[in-house]
């Protein structure tokens, strides 16, 4: 189970100062960051993520202003940042990786091959099938053949017979021309259909003519081999959570960012955490564990679990800009931008994120 002890060696200082850090700032005593800079008092952790600056803020919003085509960057480099609210939040993330199997019968085109049926021996039961495992954390389906399981019968289909009469056609070979409608000649001319050349007929485009079509079941093979299909799914459950925060940057981005690792726990089985400083995050583990067994206790082999905690990085910018106050956000480690309101857009055609 997870402790502070292991929690410290993921910890750039060792654990009291970790807490009291974060105690601390969750007291809402602010350290000196300039004038400009006024982090929250909320869940944050501040000695692993450097503070963000002016400077930094406005490079980060030219670039994601020129991958806009329709964004002004003029407004980027006039702008004047008035005040900068940083706050780090903290995410938990449970990845389960489990394993199911369901068997269903089905068939094939039967090819004159040896038949592995029931006379060779019985067939052996679903997880007693030892296939090869897909890397970790990687969803992936494959089917099987389960062993000893197979039978050959007559084609349900065609009857056996490999072919079965056109639906087009009905089995002549022609249907009516459909330029005379079978009269040989059009309304109001002498002439003859010039399309069936005056038979009235057309070849049937549906089986080329021959009035049969070979068998789509059994592919002309007359029998088909039945046999019990073994269908595995490796799957990876995915459990998020964001700690809380006042800001209005929205909880998807937030979820999807790149934080900085502080904490992995990678087992055959997990442990909700306990102990961590923000307790939301521990209670966030206990029920992220209990969900995913609930779910899949009953219809699922559990082969791997990880969790993991990352500090995520959360800036709201205010800046003023030809007499208007406007906001943008800055998210994740390779400092992201949210802009809502951003002046100066000449078209619709960009994704405000």
């Amino acid at each position: 189970m997870p402790s502070p002890v292991r929690l410290l060696r993921a910890l750039p200082l060792p654990w009291p100062q970790f807490l009291a850090c974060t105690l601390r700032r969750l007291a809402g005593l602010r350290e000196s960051t300039g004038p400009s800079q006024k982090p929250l008092p909320l869940c944050s952790v501040p000695c692993r993520v450097p503070a963000m600056t002016e400077e930094v803020a406005r490079e980060a919003l030219l670039s994601f202003v020129d991958s806009k085509c329709c964004y002004s960057s003029t407004v980027a480099g006039d702008l004047v940042i008035q005040e900068l609210k940083q706050q780090t939040l903290c995410r938990y993330r449970l990845e389960t990786f489990s394993e199911s199997r369901i068997s269903e019968w089905t068939f094939q085109p039967f090819t004159n091959h040896s038949v592995d049926g029931p006379q060779r021996g019985a067939s052996p039961r679903l997880w007693d099938i030892k296939v090869q495992v897909p890397p970790m954390f990687q969803e992936d389906t494959r089917k099987f053949q389960v062993p000893h399981s197979s039978l050959v019968k007559e084609c349900h289909k065609c009857h056996g017979r490999g072919r079965y009469k056109c639906s087009g056609c009905h089995g002549a070979g022609t249907v009516r021309c459909p330029s005379c409608c079978g009269a040989k000649r059009k309304a109001k001319q002498s002439r003859r259909c010039q399309l069936c050349a005056g038979s009235g007929r057309r070849r049937c485009s549906t089986c080329s003519g021959r009035g049969n079509k070979t068998c789509a079941t059994c592919k002309g093979e007359k029998k088909l081999l039945h046999f019990i299909q073994l269908v595995i799914m490796w799957k990876n459950s995915l459990f998020e959570f964001v700690s809380e925060h006042r800001l209005n940057c929205p909880r998807e981005l937030l979820a999807k960012a790149k934080g900085e690792n502080l904490f992995k726990d990678e087992n055959s089985v997990v442990y909700p955490i306990v102990d961590f400083p923000l307790r939301d995050i521990s209670l966030a583990s206990q029920r992220g564990i209990a969900e995913h067994s609930a779910a899949l206790a009953s219809r699922a082999r559990v082969l791997q679990q990880r969790q993991t905690i990352e500090l995520i990085p959360l800036t709201e910018v205010h800046y003023w800009y030809q007499g208007k106050t406007y906001v943008y956000y800055i998210y994740g480690t390779d400092h992201q931008v949210y802009a809502v309101d951003y002046p100066e857009r000449y078209c619709c055609g960009c994704t405000v994120v």
